[in-house]
């Protein structure tokens, strides 16, 4: 059975920090690009990073940018987001999502699995 599953969301406070992480079972992650999304309600989904199938190649999206840290351990079969210095806009689900696009941050890239998502919420 294959499965994508997103863990370590809570609740914190500003400033605070939290690791989320993205177990894969079913599939080899290592052949698979992967990006970390939040949607917050009343908004789009926003990509805010990848890295590529070997970790060799990471990007952010600028609200994140030097706060946030991708990860992958393909031993592990396991992806992670560290977050630090948490800001209440970062508040949202995140998801982790997989595709082997050629370009390991392509935008329009079509991911074969999804996470179900874990809430972050960042109180003030």
């Amino acid at each position: 059975q294959v499965q994508f599953v997103e863990s370590g969301g809570g609740l914190v406070q500003a400033g605070d920090s939290l690791r989320l992480s993205c177990a894969a079972s079913g599939f080899a992650l290592q052949y698979y690009h992967i990006a970390w999304f939040r949607q917050a309600p009343g908004n789009e989904r926003e990509r805010v990073s990848c890295i590529s199938y070997d970790g060799g190649d990471t990007t952010y999206a600028d609200p994140v940018k030097g706060r946030f840290t991708i990860s992958r351990d393909n031993a592990k079969n396991t992806v992670y987001l560290e977050m630090n210095s948490l800001k209440p806009e970062d508040t949202a689900v995140y998801y982790c999502a997989a595709h082997r696009d050629s370009y390991y941050c392509s935008a329009g890239a079509s991911y074969y699995y999804w996470g179900q998502g874990t809430q972050v919420t960042v109180s003030s």
